[in-house]
């Protein structure tokens, strides 16, 4: 997928059996197409491993990707986030879907302490004027979501992290209605990421980050 765009998505892990981060990356993919102008766009939902790292994530950028958007949920958060860095570090508290924890404190021993992504203010901004109350983050965790963009951020492209909260307990539908329905939260979200990812692309054949 030379110049392209990609964008990930993470499957199911312990406490979390269906990641709503993945349906948001194939929304986004559908979206997203018409909007960046014939460029390539690629959806990857990655298994919650860190060998998933290796197996799936590395390839897709041995691909050269022009733009990179990553999804992630974020149990305990209650509003969009931004993702400004990822660090270099890891837990050995929390296994990945396969069981596996972490082999070491850190992602890269001889890597950076951190890696920042020069997109997020324009990230962060673009999902406020699309209605998105999203706040910028300085801390992308230490488990996969944080792995994997640590890992993406040493590539080069322009390259984005936005954690989504869980969304609310499914509710009974109400019922029909002879009105036309409002757009749900969650397709609000998708088009305004859309159009993340559409300057995402921007970026990249500016030759920016």
């Amino acid at each position: 997928m030379p110049g392209g765009l990609l964008i990930t998505g993470f499957g199911p892990f312990p406490g979390v059996p269906r990641n709503p981060s993945a349906t948001l990356a194939r929304r986004i993919g559908v979206l997203a197409r018409p909007k960046v102008g014939g460029t390539p766009v690629r959806v990857l939902i990655l298994r919650t491993t860190y060998a998933a790292i290796p197996a799936m994530l590395e390839p897709a950028l041995a691909g050269a990707p022009s733009a990179i958007l990553m999804l992630g949920v974020a149990s305990r958060a209650r509003r969009v986030r931004v993702e400004i860095q990822g660090r270099n570090r890891t837990s050995r508290l929390f296994p990945d879907a396969s069981g596996r924890i972490a082999a070491r404190p850190t992602l890269e021993p001889d890597g950076p302490a951190a890696r920042r992504s020069p997109a997020a203010p324009f990230a962060l901004a673009s999902l406020r004027r699309s209605g998105i109350a999203a706040i910028p983050s300085r801390d992308a965790g230490r488990y996969l979501c944080n792995a994997t963009y640590f890992r993406a951020l040493r590539e080069g492209p322009p390259t984005l992290f936005v954690h989504i909260p869980l969304p609310p307990r499914t509710r009974r539908p109400a019922k029909a209605s002879a009105r036309p329905q409002r757009q749900t939260s969650a397709e609000i979200l998708a088009r305004a990421c859309a159009e993340v990812a559409r300057g995402l692309v921007v970026r990249g054949r500016a030759g920016g980050r």
